[in-house]
């Protein structure tokens, strides 16, 4: 892999004090591949609601556009090279984050965005209808990569999608040059896929399917992709490991029965994951209509 130790990463997600999701999964990815990072929190909880209710540590929206400013004024700005969001508290902390990203796109055009669209899954949304509406009409525009789940990109599209033919469609549609989609539609029986497409390839990397996973998933997906294409890989090797992490880290949590990502005890497989993933080329949207 390439020298990471130009390469910043601002995360910017939820923060839990017990357990591996939002910006503790993310964070925690990167720094194991190499990369610093520049971890900002959105709120603050003790653990995921998940597992039961609890206090819930928010931010003054004046201060969190206050702290905003001071990374846009940061001296050391040009060390990042990418930007990763998660999670967010309300309604203004996307607006407030779009000043950041197309601040660093001023002086990076090359910077990385990948915007993981948090808020919902197969049971709606979790967050408050305002709240996701920012993040779509905020910050998905400005996306390199999005990283939405399927039921996640449905909301955004408007449409129900119970086909991978379907989930391209509205990826093509979304707007951003790259979309990786979780909880794709299997193509292998017992299984699930994460599906990536850009304006040439699709993409299906697929493993078995585990019930009951603890939560995190998502996070820890999307930063390992982030960090493999960072450090120079090509998109579909990045896929395959980032994917092969996920899913070793998954079924090693669940044999122990962990209600919690194990990303300590197990931070050999996010740098050299052993797990096997199916690795399959989609018609391209593009490409239907010339078959």
């Amino acid at each position: 892999m390439q020298d990471t130790t130009s390469n910043a990463v601002i995360v910017i997600s939820s923060h839990v004090i017990r357990g591996s999701v939002g910006n503790r999964a993310a964070v925690f990815a990167l720094e194991t591949l190499g990369f610093p990072v520049w971890a900002m929190p959105t709120v603050v909880l003790p653990w995921h609601p998940g597992h039961g209710p609890s206090t819930r540590l928010t931010f003054p929206e004046s201060d969190f556009d206050k702290a905003i400013d001071d990374l846009i004024r940061a001296p050391w700005l040009g060390e990042v090279k990418a930007v990763l969001t998660g999670y967010f508290g309300n309604a203004a902390q996307p607006r407030s984050v779009a000043r950041l990203v197309r601040a660093l796109k001023e002086k990076n055009p090359d910077l990385l965005y990948v915007c993981d669209p948090v808020m919902g899954d197969l049971g709606g949304l979790y967050i408050p209808q305002a709240t996701a509406e920012a993040i779509r009409d905020e910050l998905i525009p400005l996306a390199t990569i999005a990283t939405p789940n399927r039921y996640e990109l449905a909301w955004l599209s408007g449409a129900p999608l119970e086909t991978n033919n379907a989930i391209m469609d509205a990826a093509v549609a979304l707007g951003p040059p790259r979309i990786l989609v979780t909880s794709a539609v299997p193509m292998m029986a017992g299984g699930t896929g994460n599906l990536y497409l850009t304006g040439k390839h699709a993409l299906l990397a697929e493993h078995r399917l585990i019930d009951n996973p603890p939560n995190g998933l998502g996070d820890l997906l999307g930063a390992l992709f982030l960090g493999r294409i960072l450090a120079g890989m090509d998109e579909e090797k990045a896929l395959q490991l980032a994917t092969a992490s996920v899913f070793e880290i998954l079924a090693r949590t669940a044999k122990r029965g962990g209600d919690e990502l194990t990303l300590e005890t197990d931070a050999s497989s996010l740098s050299t994951p052993m797990a096997m993933v199916q690795m399959r080329r989609l018609v391209h949207p593009l490409q239907r209509g010339k078959r």
